[in-house]
C-alpha cells in the first residue's frame, strides 16, 4: 500500500512550502511539487490524504521518556505507570528511548528491553539506555560497554544523575569511566555511545561534567544534560557546556518549558545542541528544603507538542527553528539514521498538524497510519 499526501505545507523540518509526499510501508519516495499516481493506482492501492491548512513535519523524537514507569519515592503504591502506544501515538512521538530512573532495584535494563521491544511490535521506533541513577549503575551483562556492543536496542548510558541528593553521589572520575566506557561501546557497535545525564537541583549544577572536559580526553558530544531548566543558574551553565560541542535538553511541561526555550536563545545559547523531551512517565516529587517528598506527580507524554506550540505562538522560534529542537537536533545527538527529516529513503515518520489548533489529525510512523482525523485507530496490544 502506498499513501500520498497532497499539498502539504512541509517542513522537514526545512520549510519547503506547498509539496506532495509519496511513502509506503516504512520509507519516503518521494516529495514534489506535485506526484501524479495514476499509473500506480492501475496496480496498487495508493490512498490520498488531502493536506491543506496543515503542517507536515516529521515524527517527535524523545530522547527522555519512562517507559516502564518511574518513581517509588513515596513508597511502592506510588510507582508510575507503563507507558502505552496510545499515549505516543497522541504526542506524536514516533521515535522514542526509553530509561530508568531512581529505581535500579525492582525495575530492570531487561525489562525496559522487552518494553522497548514490544512497543516497537506494535509500531514506534524504539531505542533504550543502559543504567539508572547509580555509580556503579545497573546493566545486563555487567557493564555498560558490552551491554552496548551486545544488545541491539541499547545506544548509551542513562539516567546517571549528578547534583542530587538521589544520585549515587559519583566522584567525577566515576563519571569520566562511564562516558569512556559509554563512547568505546558505541565505537565498536557502530552506535553514539552517549552518556545521558540527569541534573537535580543542587548547586553543583554541571560543574562535574565540565570537570570532564576540563581533565579527560573525552568528547564533549558524548556528554548530554537533561532536565536544564530547573533555574538560571543551571541554565547559564548548560549554556556553557552547550558551547563546548556537549548536547543539553529541556524537559518539557505545559506551563514553563517555552519561557526556557526563549531563555536559552536570549542567552546565546547554541541552539543546534538544544533538544527537547517529555520525561513522560515519570514521576515528578515535590521535595521541602529538607529532602521530605511533599508530593508527586505524573510526567504526561504529549508536552513535547504543547512546549513546539506555545514557542511558535509566542514568536519565540520559528516553526522551522523549534521543529530541529525535536527533529533533527536529537537525530544528531543520538546518531539516529533515517530519523528527523522527511526526506527520500527516511523512514516516514510523519505528523499532520492542523494550522488553525495546532491539535495532531494524522500520525503515521514508519508508513503506518496510526491517527486518522484526530482520532487513534491503532491501539497496544492490551489497550
Amino acid at each position: 500500500m502506498f499513501t500520498l499526501i497532497k499539498n502539504a505545507d512541509l517542513f522537514t523540518p526545512k520549510s519547503l512550502g506547498k509539496k506532495d509526499i509519496l511513502f509506503t510501508q516504512h520509507k519516503i519516495l518521494k516529495i514534489d511539487d506535485h506526484i501524479d499516481v495514476t499509473d500506480l493506482q492501475k496496480m496498487f492501492t495508493v490512498k490520498v490524504i488531502e493536506a491543506n491548512n496543515n503542517y507536515v513535519v516529521p515524527g517527535f523524537i524523545d530522547p527522555h521518556i519512562h517507559l516502564l514507569g518511574g518513581g517509588g519515592e513515596g513508597g511502592f503504591h506510588k510507582r508510575t505507570p507503563e507507558v502505552q502506544l496510545s499515549d505516543l501515538i497522541k504526542s506524536g512521538l514516533t521515535t522514542v528511548v526509553g530509561l530508568l530512573g531512581t529505581d535500579g532495584t525492582t525495575r530492570h535494563v531487561s525489562s525496559l528491553l522487552a518494553k522497548a521491544r514490544g512497543l516497537e511490535k506494535e509500531g514506534v521506533t524504539t531505542f533504550i539506555y543502559t543504567g539508572n541513577y547509580d555509580v556503579p549503575t545497573p546493566t545486563i551483562t555487567g557493564n555498560v560497554k558490552d551491554d552496548i556492543i551486545l544488545i541491539d536496542k541499547i545506544i548509551g548510558t542513562a539516567e546517571i544523575a549528578i547534583a542530587d541528593s538521589r544520585s549515587g553521589q559519583p566522584s567525577t572520575h566515576e563519571l569520566a569511566k562511564i562516558i569512556g566506557d559509554s563512547r568505546v561501546g558505541g565505537l565498536i557497535s557502530g552506535k553514539v555511545g552517549v552518556t545521558h545525564f540527569h541534573t537535580g537541583p543542587g548547586k553543583a549544577y554541571l560543574s562535574q561534567l565540565h570537570e570532564v572536559l576540563d581533565e579527560y580526553e573525552l568528547p564533549a558530544s558524548k556528554l548530554y544534560a537533561t532536565h536544564i531548566n530547573r533555574s538560571k543558574e543551571l541554565m547559564n551553565d548548560a549554556i556553557s557546556l552547550g558551547k563546548k560541542g556537549s548536547f543539553v535538553d529541556i524537559t518539557c511541561d505545559y506551563d514553563e518549558a517555552f519561557g526556557w526555550v526563549k531563555y536559552y536563545k536570549e542567552n546565546n545559547g547554541a541552539l543546534s545542541q538544544l533538544t527537547l523531551s517529555t520525561d513522560g512517565n515519570g514521576s515528578l516529587p515535590k521535595f521541602d528544603d529538607d529532602g521530605n517528598l511533599l508530593g508527586l506527580d505524573v510526567a504526561p507524554t504529549d508536552t513535547i507538542l504543547e512546549t513546539v506550540k506555545r514557542v511558535v505562538q509566542h514568536n519565540i522560534l520559528s516553526l522551522e527553528e523549534v521543529l530541529c529542537l525535536v527533529t533533527t537536533n536529537t537525530s544528531r545527538a543520538l546518531e539516529l539514521e533515517h530519523k528527523g527529516n522527511i526526506a527520500k529513503d527516511y523512514d516516514a515518520d510523519i505528523l499532520i498538524i492542523d494550522k488553525d489548533t495546532f491539535k495532531l489529525t494524522e500520525v503515521f510512523m514508519k508508513g503506518r497510519q496510526m491517527m486518522s482525523r484526530g482520532a487513534v485507530i491503532v491501539k497496544g496490544t492490551f489497550e
